[in-house]
């Protein structure tokens, strides 16, 4: 079992069986896995509607061109509490980020989406990061299944899904979203099911010290 506190963060392309893979280990290594219910936990502590973070999940603001253009840097502070600014996505942000490095800090687990890999970019001895891919034929396969829907519409859903992830990224991190040198850990799901990424991921952890043999 492991041996010392550790936090997998999982970024994916849509399609490529990260999000299930990670549940499955999460059950695996009797850990907890965080994806949508972040929203729901956020919603709580911030006293904000869940839609509002539900209508901000993984998509960027509207001045993604004006803070690219202009170099804003990312803000991890801690959230306003009120005023006319406690709604917006660069607030709500700092709402989710926050309840994630709580999260982090209080117990073994594994983190989707949501820029984890950024907003823990301070505790990395601790942290592993993984983005899984795979190729577009295996993505357009494995949403057909999944999703119950047809080439072109599975087609048309990786896609979509990909840019409003690549620019939610680019927003609140101002970095590439697929550039590795921001992941320890990268997966080609291509050729590989899900129990053989578990089985990756897990040596992974075990030759970094996270798992015992």
């Amino acid at each position: 079992m492991s041996s010392r506190h550790f936090v997998i963060t999982v970024e994916r392309q849509y399609g490529s069986g990260g999000r299930l893979t990670s549940e499955r280990l999460a059950r695996e290594l009797g850990i907890h896995f965080y994806d949508e219910d972040i929203l729901k936990m956020t919603s709580e502590t911030s006293a904000i509607g869940e839609q509002y973070f539900r209508l901000a999940d993984e998509k960027a603001g509207n001045n993604l061109l004006y803070r690219i253009v202009t170099n804003i840097k990312p803000d991890l502070t801690e959230p306003a509490q009120n005023g006319h600014n406690i709604t917006s996505p660069e607030n709500l942000f700092r709402f989710q980020s926050s309840v994630i490095r709580k999260l982090a800090a209080s117990e073994n687990c594994i983190i989707v989406g949501r820029c984890g890999n950024y907003v823990l970019q301070d505790q990395l001895d601790d942290v592993i990061r993984i983005f899984v891919y795979a190729d577009t034929v295996t993505r357009v396969r494995r949403i057909m299944d999944v999703d119950k829907v047809d080439e072109a519409e599975a087609l048309r859903r990786m896609k979509r899904i990909d840019r409003t992830r690549t620019e939610y990224h680019r927003y609140f991190t101002g970095k590439n979203w697929m550039d590795m040198e921001n992941y320890d850990l990268p997966i080609n799901a291509s050729r590989i099911d899900y129990d053989q990424m578990i089985v990756l991921i897990k040596n992974y952890m075990k030759l970094r010290g996270f798992l015992e043999d």
